[in-house]
């Protein structure tokens, strides 16, 4: 288990390239062994297995830091723009982000079969940046009241989880057949 010092900046900056390495090799869907990771972030294996005990670990930790890029992603918008705009383009990113899932799918296979509490702990993120969006947008009034981030994650699961060819355009279209839907009514809904 990693230790809850600080990281010289070194060790930091290693662990910085193990990421960068894995997520590359992820997401070119290589199957890539912890030697290879090791090997294009520079260091030794050892050092890798110093930063992440198991390779699941490694795969948990790109998935949790693509989870919290995506989720820093509602503050932004809403200073940015308007309440809805920001949801609409959030549901986009939402698209995207299980189009990053989808290439990382062989990997990610191999911490399900763990006890990692990554998948929910990522879910329940996405869902309090999903709430951020739907209430900001109820409060301007543009955004129907009654409906939370964890509803909204699931209808978009089920959206992304379809498996058939040309399924991120047909995802963006009901995603926003589903903001279209989210906005109906809201002057009624508040």
């Amino acid at each position: 288990m990693p230790s809850s010092r600080p990281l010289r900046a070194d060790a930091r900056r290693n662990r910085e390239n193990l990421l960068a390495a894995a997520r590359e090799a992820f997401l070119a869907a290589d199957d890539a062994h912890v030697e290879e990771i090791a090997r294009r972030a520079g260091v030794a294996v050892g050092t890798l297995y110093r930063h992440f005990e198991t390779r699941e670990a490694l795969v948990a930790e790109v998935y949790r830091q693509e989870v919290a890029e995506l989720c820093e992603a509602p503050t932004r918008l809403l200073a940015q723009h308007s309440p809805d705009e920001a949801l609409r383009i959030f549901l986009l990113l939402l698209v995207e982000h299980a189009a990053v899932g989808r290439e990382m799918g062989d990997v990610l296979a191999s911490i399900m079969a763990t006890d990692s509490p990554v998948f929910d702990d990522t879910r329940d993120e996405m869902a309090r940046a999903l709430d951020e969006l739907l209430a900001a947008g109820v409060a301007a009034g543009v955004v129907r009241s009654g409906i939370g981030g964890r509803i909204v994650l699931r209808a978009l699961g089920g959206i992304c989880g379809m498996r058939a060819d040309g399924w991120e355009d047909d995802a963006v279209r009901i995603a926003m057949i589903l903001y279209d839907g989210l906005r109906y009514g809201a002057a009624n809904h508040r």
